[in-house]
């Protein structure tokens, strides 16, 4: 056999096994992955859409392939907040930050982001529903378990509010504190100008 030809075909076999191990893991990455992923990023697409009911559905159906799926319940939250229904969004929340707070390794960085944001999204509710006191607790674990994860605005910010410059969690923490600090008839715990750049969070 001509020596050219087997070194050509060698080279071909080595390339066509790369090209097909490289789809693989396309494959298996974007369209298997982990159970309930596939779902929850379908629901944070309907969610930036402002598609609530859609959103549900997604979502439910990733947590019927993974029950305790962190990405799928904070979509969850985070839609009964946009439609103001705060004692379901609450409830989501808490239960994850049980879940997080009993399970989450202090090595899974994106895990203990989204505990961070969990605490900050139910401090925005207390804070909305008037209970201050119960906002800035939040608030302040929140900044303890991972400020960087709430610092600023994230794309979804941007794109779900078109709000470059949404007020921060640290912020509102020190406005509060402040007015906490005040005789009740002096406090200033509201003002809307300000409350409407408080917006939620998602890792």
């Amino acid at each position: 056999m001509n020596p050219r030809v087997v070194k050509r075909f060698i080279i071909i076999c080595l390339i066509t096994t790369a090209v097909i191990f490289t789809a693989n893991t396309f494959f298996q990455e974007f369209f298997q992955g982990t159970p309930g992923d596939f779902y929850t990023r379908q629901g944070d697409i309907h969610l930036g859409s402002k598609k609530f009911d859609d959103a549900l559905v997604s979502f439910g159906k990733a947590l019927e392939e993974a029950p305790d799926h962190r990405g799928a319940l904070m979509g969850r939250a985070l839609v009964f907040m946009q439609r103001e229904e705060y004692s379901k969004a609450t409830s989501e929340l808490t239960y994850l930050i049980d879940f997080l707070n009993k399970n989450l390794d202090p090595e899974d960085l994106t895990g203990v982001g989204t505990l961070s944001a969990a605490y900050a999204n139910r401090g925005i509710i207390q804070d909305r529903l008037g209970k201050y006191q119960a906002a800035f607790d939040d608030y302040v674990l929140a900044l303890k378990t991972d400020e960087e994860a709430i610092d600023g605005p994230s794309l979804f910010d941007k794109i779900l509010y078109g709000n470059s410059k949404p007020s921060t969690v640290r912020d509102r923490a020190i406005y509060i504190h402040k007015q906490l600090q005040l005789p009740p008839e002096k406090r200033l715990l509201r003002v809307l100008e300000i409350d409407n750049k408080q917006r939620m969070y998602k890792p």
